[in-house]
């Protein structure tokens, strides 16, 4: 096996775990590009409740999604570990980048394919279709995202339109907001 292959079967086993209502979930690391502290996330009328509004990512409007509340879970409220990760949803020129909010970060673990079981149909609040399965961590389990399906076509559609429409009202030469 080359070294390239190696590397790149290396980064589809590691994931990026965080914790959302103290349960702890985790995405590809491929699909996680950055980790911000939470900071100014403005208000977009007309956006779904599941989006908190938008932040202004080096110039970009980025759509934030809380996904406690996507998953039905309580809302939370902001503490100084709360973070919003940066991904990238979809494929090929589909991509859209969003942030979620998570309550913490845990860790980078390395999940092999054969330490990921089928999750199952009983004892989560997520739903299933938004799950690859439950990964083995040592001792305890972390609920590995599909994050493609759990942030649905139509959604990304809506929120693109969001970002669009903020981007739009954003007054031209405006200086970012603290933390952005």
């Amino acid at each position: 096996m080359s070294v390239l292959a190696d590397l790149a079967n290396h980064d589809q086993s590691q994931y990026l775990s965080f914790f959302l209502a103290d349960e702890e979930f985790a995405v590809r690391i491929l699909k996680a590009r950055e980790i911000l502290e939470y900071g100014t996330v403005t208000k977009v009328p007309g956006a779904p409740p599941t989006v908190r509004g938008v932040i202004n990512l080096r110039g970009a409007v980025v759509p934030v999604v809380d996904l406690a509340l996507k998953f039905g879970l309580p809302e939370r409220e902001v503490t100084k570990r709360t973070c919003v990760v940066i991904v990238e949803v979809g494929a090929g020129e589909d991509k859209t980048t969003m942030g979620v909010i998570v309550d913490s970060i845990s860790q980078v673990v390395d999940l092999p394919e054969e330490q990921i079981e089928p999750a199952p149909d009983f004892g989560t609040k997520v739903k299933l279709e938004y799950l690859l399965g439950m990964g083995r961590s040592g001792k305890k389990f972390v609920m590995v995202l599909d994050i493609d399906k759990a942030l649905s076509p139509s959604e990304l559609s809506s929120v693109t339109a969001i970002a669009g429409q903020a981007a739009e009202a954003a007054p031209e030469g405006a200086e970012p907001a603290p933390g952005d």
